[in-house]
């Protein structure tokens, strides 16, 4: 999710839903040490809880961006042993480490003893040819004995070399039986399972079995998803008392304006929000104008950001049989 899920999507995600835990993208060690740490880490206070994703192989370098990022406040600690791409295997980290549990058991070890925040892993079930159930199951084992107690699990292997991260989430198949699995043989342990999750009925039906349910892309793509995620996962009211996409909308045109008049370009909120009325009636046109660069680039105060906004919400009071061209 490097790149999506940044501080305005987080905004966005939380309107949606108060409980939900948010993940920032990967953060480099690279990058808290020697980049612009506020690029990286700056956050809206309305964001909590939030986690801090790190991508790195060096202990010592783990241990300090853990304790920056809870000098930030963030909530949670997330090594990340699941990326796929060529960048991560340049550097050795991302799925790579699941090659290498003892590591990755340093690495946890560095960090819950740098910081008194949570150190959680997400990780594959396999890498290339590794596929078997008893690599993912001593992979956790190793790494819990260093004390981390909370596993995301990707339900599908990596592929190192041969696929791109695109085709790493859509190509090896789903393996939910390795983390239902994983919970029966670690059930003093925090199992959450991530990849292919795109309805509620699949989601509470996982939930049934396991801790937590990390949705990515779907949630992303069709946010208003989120909405409904108190209620369902959370047992908080019901789902007539979510915010209605309008309402959320709302927030986020107040939510774009300040920002803009702190230099902000629109389309960095905007971005984020095009699939918030998914389906619609007049859908694909409320998108064009939300994403439309001439408009978004002359909207610099918030009268021109009401203008987006208005003017991209009357596009949704369009003939249903745009709907079915949507």
């Amino acid at each position: 999710m490097v790149d999506w899920t940044d501080r305005h999507c987080r905004f966005f995600h939380r309107l949606l839903s108060k409980r939900s835990w948010l993940y920032t993208a990967m953060v480099t060690t690279g990058a808290l040490t020697h980049g612009d740490v506020p690029r990286h880490l700056d956050y809206n206070a309305e964001e909590h809880p939030v986690a801090l994703q790190l991508g790195g192989s060096e202990p010592a370098d783990l241990a300090k961006a853990a304790r920056i990022g809870e000098r930030w406040c963030y909530d949670e600690i997330n090594l990340n042993c699941g990326c796929p791409s060529e960048r991560v295997q340049r550097g050795v980290f991302g799925a790579c480490l699941m090659a290498e549990p003892d590591l990755v058991a340093d690495c946890v070890k560095a960090m819950r003893d740098a910081v008194d925040l949570p150190v959680t892993v997400k990780h594959r079930i396999g890498i290339d040819a590794i596929e078997d159930y008893g690599f993912v199951r001593d992979f956790v084992g190793k790494v819990a004995q260093a004390g981390c107690t909370t596993f995301i699990a990707h339900a599908r292997k990596a592929v190192l070399k041969g696929l791109s991260p695109k085709q790493n989430r859509e190509i090896p198949p789903l393996k939910y039986d390795y983390v239902l699995r994983l919970k029966h043989d670690f059930p003093q342990l925090e199992i959450l399972i991530n990849g292919g999750v795109a309805d509620w009925p699949m989601a509470m039906s996982l939930l049934e079995k396991l801790d937590g349910v990390m949705v990515g892309r779907h949630a992303y793509h069709q946010p208003y998803w989120l909405a409904h995620a108190d209620a369902n996962a959370y047992g908080e009211g019901s789902v007539e008392d979510a915010p209605s996409a309008e309402q959320v909308e709302a927030a986020m045109m107040e939510y774009a304006i300040a920002q803009v008049e702190k230099g902000t370009y629109l389309g960095a909120v905007t971005r984020h929000m095009l699939g918030l009325h998914h389906a619609k009636p007049g859908a694909r046109l409320w998108r064009r104008m939300m994403s439309d660069p001439k408009l978004l680039g002359a909207a610099r105060d918030a009268a021109g950001v009401r203008t987006v906004f208005e003017q991209a919400a009357s596009c949704l009071a369009v003939p249903a049989v745009e709907a079915v061209q949507d």
